[in-house]
């Protein structure tokens, strides 16, 4: 029984992990962007530039601290783990230099707001996505 429960834990880990290597950076349909950068997408989700190339403003989304999605986005994009994530983000706020991205509870959350908003980004599962947003960044890109 021991066996068998550490086997499905194992399965699980490979599963969750497997998804979360396919993270994209999506945008609202309408969106004139097509395309970021990995170097734009670092500005953007750091806080660093809030501007789409278009003009519009972009409004970064941020999955909870605890998705497994979150620490591979910013681990994979950064080079950061999100403890130091956190700092800098805590040291920006104190100075009153930016903000964070908006925290959204879910993928379908963040969804849903990139659909209801042309300003909006956000990463997720490349599986969760639907026709009524765009790829414009693939993190495993190389």
């Amino acid at each position: 029984m021991r066996h068998y429960f550490l086997v499905l834990c194992l399965g699980f880990i490979c599963a969750t992990s497997a998804l979360a290597e396919d993270i994209v950076v999506v945008v609202n349909q309408k969106n004139s962007v097509n395309k970021l950068s990995r170097d734009e997408v670092i500005d953007i989700f750091m806080g660093r530039n809030r501007l789409l190339s278009s003009g519009i403003m972009a409004l970064p989304l941020d999955l909870p601290s605890t998705a497994i999605e979150r620490e591979y986005f910013y681990s994979r994009l950064t080079g950061k783990t999100i403890s130091e994530i956190n700092a800098y983000w805590a040291r920006l706020i104190f100075t009153g230099r930016a903000s964070p991205p908006i925290l959204v509870h879910s993928q379908e959350e963040a969804i849903q707001m990139v659909m209801d908003n042309r300003s909006k980004l956000a990463y997720v599962n490349r599986d969760k996505i639907s026709s009524q947003v765009k790829v414009v960044f693939e993190l495993n890109e190389k």
